[in-house]
């Protein structure tokens, strides 16, 4: 009798895993469609892949956030960051210095960040440039993301 209690137990208790199991598959399917959402926004708001496009893609940026906010963008200063060959990502970092007031510099960062464009602030340095603090310096980082497809997915696409 004793085997037959420890088997039911066990069995019991597989029964219960496989339940959580199936409930949390369950989760995720009902999540499918916004994750699939969500990454098909990321892809499309991605810089292109093609180098001189993608530089002109966030030059344009940086002058369409500039205009909105009333800063003017000095020193700006592409720079690819290439991943290895297993990651089909790779990054290109702009460094831009702006200079306007406290509102403006706000401003600035505001449209960056609130931009679809697949952009990140990595790093922000304010500095003042007079005494009272009116006119300020924002050092800027950014890192811009670009997909690279893989052989078979050019392929595929190609089609």
């Amino acid at each position: 009798l004793k085997p037959l209690a420890a088997s039911w137990k066990a069995r019991t208790a597989r029964i219960a895993e496989l339940e959580k199991k199936v409930a949390a598959g369950g989760e995720q399917l009902e999540r499918d469609r916004a994750v699939r959402d969500k990454w098909n926004g990321m892809r499309a708001n991605a810089l292109t892949n093609e180098v001189s496009l993608a530089e002109s893609q966030a030059l344009r940026a940086f002058e369409r956030w500039s205009r909105d906010a009333n800063v003017t963008i000095s020193g700006l200063k592409p720079l690819w960051k290439r991943s290895n060959s297993t990651e089909d990502y790779q990054t290109l970092e702009c460094r831009a210095d702006a200079t306007g007031s406290l509102a403006n510099l706000a401003r600035f960062l505001y449209q960056v960040e609130k931009d679809p464009l697949a952009m990140k602030v990595d790093v922000v340095d304010l500095t003042t440039r007079d005494v009272e603090g009116r006119n300020l310096t924002l050092a800027l980082q950014l890192s811009g993301l670009v997909l690279t497809p893989k052989k078979g997915e050019q392929a595929a696409a190609a089609k």
